[in-house]
C-alpha cells in the first residue's frame, strides 16, 4: 500500500521504467526467435508484478479524491485509517503532531496496518481526522463449519 505522496512518485517513475524494461524483454525474445507464447511466459512474472504496482497508484490515486471502500467486521479498519490520513493530506509526522505522539510510531502502526489497535485509540485518530464512522449491524445465520465464542 502507498501511505505518501513521496512513495506514489517513486512508484510512477518506477512503473515507467518497468514499462520500459518490460517493451525492450519483449522485443529481445522476439528478436531471439522465441514464439509469441513463450514470450507471454517469460514475461508474465514482470508483467504481474508491473500490473500490482499499477494497481496500488490507482488506489492511492482514489484514496485522494475520497474514495473509499467499504468496511465489514472491522477488517481492513487499519488501511482504513491510513486511507483517511491520506485524504486528509496529512504526512505521517502531522498526524503524530495532532496525536501527541511520536511520527516514528505512526509509521510502525502504519508499516503494520494498526493491527491491534484498541477502540479507544482508533476513535481518537478518526477524531483527530475529522471522520465520523456509523456501521449497520444485519444478524446472519451461521454456517454449519462457523464456531460461535461464548
Amino acid at each position: 500500500m502507498i501511505r505518501n505522496d513521496s512513495e506514489h512518485r517513486k512508484a510512477v517513475a518506477r512503473i515507467k521504467a518497468e514499462r520500459e524494461r518490460i517493451d525492450a524483454m519483449r522485443a529481445q525474445l522476439v528478436e531471439e526467435g522465441l514464439s509469441d507464447d513463450e514470450v507471454k511466459r517469460a514475461t508474465d512474472p514482470v508483467q504481474s508484478f508491473h500490473l500490482q504496482l499499477v494497481e496500488e497508484v490507482e488506489a492511492y490515486e482514489r484514496l485522494k479524491r475520497g474514495e473509499f471502500g467499504e468496511l465489514k467486521n472491522f477488517r481492513g479498519l487499519g488501511q482504513m485509517l491510513i486511507a483517511f490520513r491520506i485524504y486528509r493530506r496529512l504526512s505521517q509526522r502531522a498526524l503524530a503532531d495532532r496525536l501527541g505522539i511520536h511520527e516514528s510510531q505512526v509509521s510502525r502502526d502504519e508499516r503494520n496496518e494498526y493491527h491491534g489497535i484498541t477502540v479507544g485509540r482508533a476513535e481518537k485518530i478518526l477524531r483527530v481526522l475529522g471522520v465520523r464512522v456509523s456501521s449497520r449491524v444485519e444478524f446472519i445465520e451461521p454456517q454449519e463449519n462457523d464456531e460461535i465464542a461464548v
